[in-house]
């Protein structure tokens, strides 16, 4: 009996809320809730929806337009045009994160990811990322996997514990990451250089891209290293979420020996 409720607790807390209506999306947002996605009804107008938007705007939220048959898929609930999903974590800010961990005399080891939107990839990496010991992970607020139950799941709970940043400006965030003394490591199969020959035991922030399209130019100009992962096989290329297992573990075996 006791499994069963503990059980039934975390199945609820995996559960994205929504919440639907103008005037309450607004009074979540004014909350401080976290928005993890926000659709609204095309061709909704008005003074309120105006409101709305300002609200969005002030506190950098991005929505999504779309028919009012996706919203009446969504839920059968009087949506009124407007629903928003309650984010299950909260997201923190690298610019908080980074002089934290400075602070408390810890070598950064972050994860960026670039365009990664498969939530179960999302989870996995997460997953990996927390039992390794990596300080936090970076993603973009548009063009990433959403944080909703099937990302949690796949995490096995790791998306509770390990700090997601969530940044309007990936290569804005990388220059401020550089200027705090972090070093850029992208993966890509773009180099020569192998993951083996770059030092992580210093303080590092590893970039993986989407699987089709990689890192973008704009993060790939500013690194400081481009580094690949040996392949002897025909197939070529990893599962994104397999090659952040792989640096992250080079990284960890580096600091390790360092510490010996």
């Amino acid at each position: 009996m006791q499994n069963f409720h503990r059980r039934d607790r975390q199945e609820k807390r995996e559960t994205n809320q929504m919440v639907f209506g103008i005037r309450a999306v607004m009074e979540a947002i004014d909350s401080g809730k976290e928005i993890e996605s926000l659709f609204l009804q095309r061709g909704l107008s008005g003074p309120l929806l105006s409101e709305l938007k300002h609200v969005l705007k002030a506190h950098g939220i991005s929505s999504q337009t779309v028919p009012v048959e996706k919203l009446n898929r969504i839920t059968r609930k009087n949506h009124q045009g407007v629903i928003a999903v309650i984010s299950p974590i909260t997201y923190h800010r690298v610019d908080e994160l980074l002089p934290s961990l400075y602070e408390q005399g810890k070598t950064p080891l972050l994860l960026m990811l670039d365009g990664v939107t498969d939530v179960r990839n999302m989870g996995a990496i997460a997953r990996t990322a927390e039992c390794a010991g990596v300080h936090g992970i970076i993603v973009p607020k548009r063009g990433a996997a959403e944080i909703n139950p099937d990302a949690i799941k796949t995490s096995a709970g790791a998306l509770y514990k390990i700090p997601v940043c969530r940044e309007d400006s990936l290569s804005a965030t990388g220059r401020f990451l550089m200027e705090s003394g972090v070093q850029l490591v992208v993966s890509t199969e773009k180099t020569d250089e192998s993951i083996y020959a770059i030092d992580y035991t210093a303080p590092v922030c590893i970039i993986l891209g989407a699987e089709d399209v990689g890192v973008s130019d704009d993060l790939i100009r500013i690194a400081d290293h481009l580094a690949k992962i040996p392949m002897q096989g025909s197939v070529g290329s990893l599962n994104v979420s397999v090659s952040a297992a792989v640096v992250v573990y080079e990284a960890i075996r580096q600091r390790n020996l360092n510490a010996v």
